[in-house]
């Protein structure tokens, strides 16, 4: 989470190197394609109950718009192993992002959710402010994965064994956390050449019919299960299902997710668009964006018959995706840097990090955010 260029990079690259590289329009224009995913499926979520097809669209896009964030993000932790500085963007970059919107958002909540003693608590995310939490967690055990000979299946097992313990609770929504560290995982294990892979010519035709497939698949399966499965949020007997469950569920669901983060990937342009710069701009968009979207209900505006049929829900994605496009605009990180990419150095011995070699290249800039986002 700091203001390392997106760019392709092997693993041994340092920041200072890695500040002086451009950014990659590829891994631009997908964070900012996926996060208009994510406002698309937020805004989907009142219509859900009144037509399959939505939900067939939302249980699609969940199932694996997330995963790309946190594939991403793992590729770009490849570097972390819990440098000083590195700790410091984290801090400035996460943390602290995290006690403002958790804040923020427990009041804004108290409002729309009518629900006036809703307690502003760190131990329990609210609504977005749960992925900050997994990042911190996911980076600082990078080293630890790093160094493990086998580190996905490894994963998986930590992941299959966490849906067969509803006792793990909601602190720090660790289940959550557990359940998609296997994604983060086999990020940092992937290097440039994977991503060249998946964006060959033959892999872009094959996505489309996969695409296809997967979504009738999500059609056929709204009346027989749960989209829970994709939030990875609760374990098995919480989901209502046998214990053993869980672990047959997390291979199935990293295998489907797995699939079509790669027929996504394979569909994000290589090239600068209209939309690259707002790449850099999409933590912005995700933490802003849940504000209009809690109190989207509570304004009404999901009160109109016509919003619940076909126009309405083609007006409400329109409205999702032109939103958060805004929220990602530099204007807009201009007002609200203060709260996304605090500048805290005040708060840190500036010797600290005089010992660091990289430091010595080039100073530290104090512009922090994931990767995954920013």
């Amino acid at each position: 989470m700091n203001q390392a260029t997106d760019t392709a990079r092997d693993r041994d690259e340092t920041p200072a190197r890695e500040e002086t590289k451009q950014r990659d329009a590829f891994f631009d224009n997908a964070k900012y394609l996926a996060i208009v995913l994510v406002a698309m499926g937020h805004a989907w979520e009142p219509l859900r109950d009144g037509s399959r097809t939505v939900m067939a669209l939302y249980t699609l896009v969940y199932a694996f718009h997330m995963p790309a964030f946190i594939v991403i993000s793992g590729y770009f932790s490849r570097g972390f192993d819990a440098r000083p500085e590195q700790l410091k963007r984290l801090v400035t970059g996460v943390v602290v992002p995290y006690v403002v919107f958790e804040t923020a958002y427990t009041l804004f909540t108290r409002w729309t959710d009518q629900v006036p003693d809703r307690p502003v608590t760190l131990l329990d995310p609210l609504y977005l402010t749960w992925f900050l939490v997994a990042l911190v967690i996911w980076r600082l055990t990078t080293p630890l994965w790093r160094s493990v000979r086998r580190p996905l299946p490894v994963a998986l097992a930590v992941a299959m064994l966490a849906t067969m313990a509803p006792s793990i609770g909601n602190d720090l929504d660790l289940q959550r956390a557990l359940q998609f560290l296997p994604y983060f995982v086999l990020g940092l294990s992937l290097k440039p050449e994977h991503f060249r892979l998946v964006r060959r010519r033959a892999v872009r035709i094959l996505a489309v019919p996969v695409f296809m497939c997967a979504f009738v698949a999500a059609y056929w399966a709204v009346p027989r299960m749960t989209s829970a499965w994709f939030y990875h949020r609760d374990s098995a007997p919480e989901l209502g299902a046998p214990a053993w469950y869980g672990p047959v569920m997390t291979l199935v669901t990293f295998g489907c997710s797995m699939l079509l983060v790669a027929c996504f990937l394979a569909w994000v342009p290589g090239r600068r668009m209209w939309f690259t710069v707002l790449g850099a701009g999409t933590l912005y968009g995700y933490l802003l964006h849940g504000f209009v979207a809690q109190g989207s209900k509570f304004w009404g505006w999901y009160d109109p018959a016509w919003v619940h049929g076909p126009l309405g829900a083609i007006a409400v994605t329109v409205v999702a995706a032109g939103v958060v496009t805004v929220l990602c605009t530099p204007p807009v990180r201009q007002v609200f840097r203060f709260a996304v990419e605090p500048r805290i150095s005040w708060a840190f011995r500036q010797n600290a990090f005089r010992g660091s070699p990289q430091a010595a290249v080039a100073p530290y800039r104090d512009r922090s955010g994931p990767e995954l986002l920013r």
